[in-house]
């Protein structure tokens, strides 16, 4: 049987390909059965354009002194609208010798990782590979992920960076850009104690408490909804209430709580303002007094309320600080990352092509619903994924995620340390006894990264997730597969209005994303745009998760594949 042959969209059917006679695309191909392409119906035009990612395109476009973590040719940084995240993108250039391409070519990565997984090594680097091929490569990092900044931190970043090249000393990524918790932050949510050793000192209580009150009382400028400012105060009066439980000053304390939960449910203005300061100021005299009391139950108790409101203040900032989940990736992450390209690369349709992993599929997936579904061209004019779907009840492995589904966990644990965890585990899943081995197969299949790769990609691939994330993404575990925040749009449900074609890529060993989610998913597609390929054989090589990007194999069987796919459409 001959090799896949990737026709004009028009034709009937498609060839399928043996393992063993196409040395170009080898696997196991699934094409759903087409009849005659029907004529696409106009597509609206009076939508609204993309936001732009710069208010001015002909802003500095590289990093001068990129730090030496980053192996693309250059770092780029784009402005989300509305917005105080910088998103880092690694550009490669194709060398001259390329066949010329018409399209810039665009990869997302998965959840809670960054550019490093496209990039592991000269040898088993994907986003090189591209680039080899005559495609202008842009490597995209998520807010939170990577090299990705807030503005507040930005200027201090980039001095470190040139402070660092200018000693010659060896560049560390920066705690808060590299998608990792702080020390201390990282401290705050695996324990929940409360510390010894905080002085009084009462009017800083007073002003911390006061600003905690207000801060909920605006419900967090937008953060959080009226329940989750409800929940969350309750925790901290809970909190408070727990060291004068058993004494005489707990009556007192429920009075103060009682009026406090009413203002919290009130619109914020400078009335409820100085109410609220008034109510600090009572809560911490209560403290005061009992503090003087000669009883032992007393012995310490103000430093007790003073540690609780410092680590309720870090709970606060984190929510803050990893407020985001996939709609946000989706309508602002994404969107702004491809209006710079299309600027900086200026391809003579205005579109792009795009890859994603995992996660990074998944977007493309929902942009191409969401646009379908809109009646509007979504920019792109080919996609390709891998180990990607939008019903994940086939995944056994990520079922562990399905206890952070409720919204209260999102408040006790902000943010989960993904990258910290796994850093921290993965000497139990590579050396004997190999207690937690199984780790290994979820992310490769036995044989196929080299054992120093799989250890760079563990080690320096993964970041913090939110927990806002985690949340939307576990509705990929409910009947109407994945949906927006609201709950409302299920993006699966309108990828029938797809008008891009589309190659889905699964490994036939991949637990995180089991080829048959992938194959439900493809099938929501228009049958003539679609084509569906599993990598892996019956008696190996086998392909996990991450095989299909950075396995041994992968530069020989899965990148032509995608390429002669891609060219087909460029």
């Amino acid at each position: 049987m001959s090799a896949l042959q990737f026709q004009p969209p028009f034709q009937s059917d498609i060839r399928l390909a043996s393992s063993t006679s196409s040395a170009l695309c080898p696997g196991r191909n699934f094409t759903l059965p087409r009849q005659l392409r029907p004529r696409r119906p106009p597509l609206r035009t009076s939508f609204p354009p993309p936001p732009k990612a710069f208010s001015d395109v002909a802003a500095p476009a590289a990093v001068s002194d990129k730090p030496s973590i980053c192996t693309a040719d250059e770092l780029h940084y784009v402005s989300i609208p509305n917005s105080d995240w910088r998103l880092a993108l690694w550009r490669y250039h194709p060398p001259p010798q390329a066949p010329p391409r018409n399209h810039p070519l665009l990869l997302l990565s998965g959840l809670g990782t960054n550019a490093i997984g496209y990039d592991l090594s000269p040898e088993s680097s994907f986003a090189r590979y591209m680039s080899r091929q005559g495609f202008d490569t842009w490597i995209l990092e998520f807010r939170g992920a990577g090299l990705s900044v807030q503005t507040s931190n930005f200027k201090e970043t980039k001095v470190a960076m040139a402070q660092s090249v200018a000693n010659g000393a060896p560049q560390k990524q920066p705690t808060d850009v590299s998608g990792y918790l702080s020390d201390s932050e990282f401290y705050f949510l695996r324990e929940d104690s409360i510390g010894i050793g905080t002085s009084w000192d009462e009017a800083k209580l007073v002003s911390e408490l006061t600003e905690i009150f207000m801060r909920l009382s605006e419900r967090l400028s937008g953060f959080l909804s009226e329940g989750q400012s409800r929940l969350i105060s309750t925790k901290l009066l809970d909190k408070i209430s727990k060291n004068l439980e058993d004494s005489q000053l707990s009556e007192r304390f429920e009075e103060v709580r009682m009026k406090l939960s009413n203002l919290l449910e009130k619109q914020q203005n400078s009335s409820i303002a100085s109410q609220i300061r008034d109510l600090s100021q009572t809560l911490v005299n209560i403290i005061e007094g009992g503090q003087r009391s000669v009883s032992p139950q007393f012995i310490d108790m103000q430093e007790r309320l003073s540690s609780t409101i410092e680590d309720f203040q870090k709970q606060l900032d984190l929510i803050v600080k990893y407020d985001w989940d996939f709609d946000h990736y989706l309508e602002e992450d994404v969107p702004a990352a491809m209006e710079y390209i299309r600027a900086q690369t200026k391809p003579k349709d205005g579109k792009l092509l795009a890859i994603g992993h995992s996660m990074g599929g998944i977007l493309l997936y929902a942009m191409l619903s969401r646009c379908g579904s809109e009646g509007r061209e979504p920019g792109l004019n080919a996609v390709a994924t891998m180990a990607s779907a939008l019903d994940y009840r086939s995944s056994k492995p990520l079922k562990v995620l399905l206890p952070l589904a409720d919204p209260a966990q999102a408040l006790n644990v902000p943010a989960v340390p993904f990258g910290s965890l796994l850093a921290a585990a993965y000497p139990l899943a590579s050396h004997p006894p190999y207690v937690l081995g199984w780790l290994n197969s979820l992310i490769s299949a036995e044989d196929m990264m080299h054992p120093e790769l799989l250890e760079k990609l563990v080690l320096n691939n993964f970041c913090t997730i939110p927990t806002k994330l985690i949340f939307q993404l576990t509705s990929a575990f409910g009947e109407k597969g994945l949906c927006d925040r609201s709950g409302k749009f299920s993006y699966r449900d309108h990828l029938n209005k797809c008008s891009v074609p589309v190659l889905a890529i699964a490994g036939d060993q991949d637990l995180i994303c089991p080829p048959e989610a992938v194959e439900e998913t493809v099938k929501f597609f228009p049958e003539n745009l679609v084509t569906y390929k599993i990598f892996g054989e019956h008696h190996g090589p086998h392909y996990a998760h991450y095989d299909l990007v950075g396995g041994r194999l992968a530069m020989e069987q899965v990148y032509p594949c995608i390429v002669q796919f891609l060219s087909h459409y460029d």
